[in-house]
């Protein structure tokens, strides 16, 4: 058992494997059965030993700690597994925050659900949930869309794929992690994307000294942060889209454009990428269309 225990705090961590959130920046934000847990615990998973190993040192504890980050998961839960089924407790931690948002332990997790081990979590610290309480945006529903592609064409594919699902129909704050280096460029893609009047938030630091939630557009953000270096760990909160259903009459008029150059399948096919809207119901549509046009009039 770890010394320093904090007083009054139960000695015993939970049975099987322990997920527990840790500080974001501050190290006042470890919850005393945070610091009980990993106290008791026969070993400690983090993503780098010497940051667990300092946060430890500042609240006067040790423990034994084993690396698992993304480069050696696979094969450590194995490992890890035959250890949780000789009884031992063990938890998981992450640099900062909540293990598994954006962070490794998912397939350890899995392993451990699909092995019949007992799966707990110690709750606390969670930067996009922070920055979304935060942000001023509506708060739910919302999608964690975790980072971006860091390359340009992988990202404008994926900030495509959020605005075509808007287009069908979703209406959630999305929220983002970024790298600071990554930040400018990050926001500029989201504003051709998504829209640069779509109301933002960039939070920053959290929980730290120079802690800053900036508000604004898409393209004042990224205006901003084009011109001023961002540091420290970012979320980016974008809001909801806003209502745009595609009016029936406008998806009539372009269904029957196509139509009268394509093939039926492949006309509500360009429809429906131009319009985001499914395909499956830009298909019935254009069926009835054909069904109900008249003979001659070059629609079907």
């Amino acid at each position: 058992m770890a010394s320093g225990d904090p007083p009054g705090q139960a000695r015993d961590a939970p049975a099987g494997l322990s997920l527990v959130a840790t500080p974001i920046g501050n190290l006042g934000d470890l919850s005393p059965r945070a610091l009980a847990v990993l106290g008791a615990a026969d070993a400690v998973l983090c993503e780098d030993t010497r940051v667990t190993g300092q946060m430890l040192a500042r609240h006067g504890m040790s423990a034994a700690l084993l690396p698992l980050h993304d480069h050696n998961e696979a094969e450590m839960a194995p490992r890890v597994i035959e250890r949780l089924r000789a009884g031992q407790r063990i938890a998981l931690v992450s640099d900062a925050g909540t293990p598994l948002v954006s962070d490794p332990g998912y397939r350890l997790v899995r392993a451990a659900i699909e092995a019949g081990l007992p799966v707990t979590a110690i709750p606390g610290p969670n930067a996009a949930v922070m920055a979304l309480t935060l942000s001023g945006l509506p708060p739910h529903p919302f999608l964690f869309a975790g980072f971006l592609p860091p390359k340009a064409g992988p990202r404008d594919a994926a900030i495509a794929r959020l605005r075509a699902a808007e287009r069908a129909g979703l209406a959630a704050t999305l929220i983002f992690h970024e790298a600071p280096h990554r930040l400018a460029e990050a926001l500029a893609a989201l504003a051709e994307g998504l829209g640069p009047d779509r109301p933002a938030a960039v939070a920053r630091e959290l929980t730290k000294r120079f802690e800053e939630v900036r508000r604004g557009s898409l393209a004042d953000l990224a205006a901003h942060y084009a011109t001023h270096e961002a540091l420290g760990e970012i979320c980016i909160v974008v809001g909801p889209a806003p209502e745009e259903a595609t009016a029936a009459a406008d998806l009539d008029a372009q269904l029957r454009a196509a139509m009268e150059s394509a093939s039926l399948r492949d006309a509500a096919a360009m429809v429906a990428a131009a319009t985001g809207l499914p395909r499956k119901q830009v298909y019935a549509r254009a069926l009835e269309l054909a069904r109900d046009a008249p003979s001659g009039s070059g629609v079907g």
